[in-house]
């Protein structure tokens, strides 16, 4: 168990680190959260996909007024991506809806490409998202198999750094600022190659000064509220 740095107050207010795990929606913790503690007020500061994992900030009680000043900060991510197919969520979560050859794709352009994608660019949200249009959901259309216009968002990736060639596979590391879909941005890869790409793999590293090092997991918090009841007060 990684013990927290001090005795938590919930209630009163509490800026959590918490490494989401895979599966789980932010919600998910957010709700564990909130029953585990008895804490009526809790948010996050920044979705997770359920397929990715990592880095998500809790604020319970008071700290719930600062979740905007969280949302703002610049993230980090390390992410695969798999060449040669496509998917209608831009990530695995979906069946590959287009597979394309990779002959011609070589390290150097794939490095190449990887750095046009770099600086200020606008970008459109994928439909699989939690992202609301009107009032609706996005993914939830696209469950129904709903496709309506988004309007592009500007975004700006900061780094894109290259860490694994594995092909099909690919892995990197991306900072970029709040807004970022590392999904479109992966989909948009492999548009700019020929080859089509989903995103296969995602971990938040880092959101500001913050470090999914210092995070606690899901049974960290569990094993603390287990602690906090047999201990005598």
């Amino acid at each position: 168990m990684t013990v927290p740095h001090h005795d938590l107050n919930f209630a009163e207010g509490e800026v959590l680190l918490v490494d989401k795990p895979a599966g789980w929606t932010s919600f998910d913790v957010v709700n564990k959260i909130r029953c585990l503690f008895h804490v009526p007020k809790v948010g996050h500061a920044g979705t997770l996909d359920p397929m990715a994992t990592g880095l998500l900030i809790v604020c319970t009680g008071r700290k719930t007024k600062e979740i905007a000043g969280f949302t703002g900060l610049d993230k980090e991510y390390d992410a695969e991506m798999t060449l040669g197919g496509r998917t209608a969520s831009y990530d695995a979560e979906t069946p590959i809806i287009e597979a394309k050859s990779l002959e011609g794709i070589t390290e150097p352009l794939i490095r190449d490409v990887l750095a046009r994608f770099v600086g200020a660019q606008m970008q459109i949200p994928p439909m699989w998202s939690a992202l609301k249009v009107g009032g609706r959901r996005l993914h939830t259309l696209a469950r129904r198999g709903i496709e309506i216009d988004r309007a592009p968002r500007a975004v700006t990736i900061h780094e894109i750094t290259p860490s694994a060639f594995d092909l099909p596979k690919v892995r990197f590391t991306v900072v970029c600022t709040k807004g970022t879909y590392v999904r479109s941005l992966v989909n948009d890869i492999g548009g700019f190659l020929g080859c089509g790409a989903y995103l296969s793999g995602l971990i938040r590293t880092r959101i500001g000064d913050f470090h999914l090092s210092d995070a606690l997991s899901v049974n960290d918090l569990i094993e603390y509220q287990t602690m906090r009841r047999t201990t005598p007060a």
